[in-house]
């Protein structure tokens, strides 16, 4: 048997609110506003990696392959697709493949969901890129889970982890005040413990024969009502790898 890094607890949560991806005023409003900054550095360092010029305005992520790991409803998922990547987004929660499957099939995007784990997915090296996006706080074993993901990384591909950096900032801010008074997120969506610093995930991605290429904090600024890439990583941060 497989060892395994999926939480049960995690997985049963965030099932029950399937059906709230695709609300852009839900339960998962935070994300929506959230995706565009991530989006845009996931797209500029694919670019950076494979060379794909600023003039290619169409589909410039044709051919490329890319694992979504926790996928989610998919929202990371249907806008790479329509860049023209060939995007497989797994998740651990049978009803968040269900609801990603039918918005994408709503909205004629061939993306191809599958229900399991990392750890499960019987695939090696097939990968240009791999996403590991604001899942990594919320497995059991994050050691393995960074590991099975590298494996599964084409040489020279892009690894993206994002999470919430273990600071007392992110304690107050991220957790308590975004949970329990703004209400940006459910209650109860992050443990503080599981929560990873950059050097850690360094840590983790070395271990792993990729090489550190960039990393950047992603704040809230509750005057615009926006999120944007920051030099501050003491909340939330994304590092980008290199599998050498």
């Amino acid at each position: 048997m497989k060892h395994s890094s999926i939480n049960p607890q995690e997985v049963k949560k965030f099932t029950e609110l399937a059906n709230e991806w695709w609300k852009p005023n839900g339960k998962f409003k935070t994300l929506h506003k959230f995706n565009p900054s991530r989006l845009d550095f996931i797209i500029r360092n694919i670019k950076l990696n494979y060379s794909i010029s600023d003039n290619v305005k169409q589909r410039p992520l044709e051919g490329l392959s890319i694992l979504d790991i926790g996928c989610g409803g998919g929202l990371l998922c249907e806008p790479l697709s329509r860049l023209g990547a060939n995007v497989t987004g797994i998740d651990a929660s049978k009803q968040n493949i269900e609801a990603a499957s039918i918005h994408a099939e709503n909205n004629n995007l061939n993306i191809n969901y599958i229900h399991t784990t990392v750890e499960e997915l019987g695939i090696k090296g097939s990968f240009d890129t791999i996403l590991n996006m604001e899942v990594v706080e919320h497995v059991n074993n994050q050691k393995i889970f960074i590991k099975r993901s590298c494996e599964l990384l084409n040489k020279n591909g892009l690894i993206f982890v994002a999470t919430l950096n273990k600071t007392l900032f992110s304690l107050i801010f991220a957790k308590y005040t975004a949970e329990y008074i703004l209400n940006l997120l459910p209650r109860g969506t992050h443990e503080w413990n599981k929560f990873l610093t950059p050097e850690e995930v360094y840590s983790f991605l070395i271990q792993n024969n990729c090489e550190v290429i960039e990393s950047v904090g992603i704040n809230f600024n509750p005057l615009l009502n926006s999120w944007n890439e920051s030099k501050s990583m003491k909340a939330n941060f994304i590092v980008t790898g290199k599998k050498n």
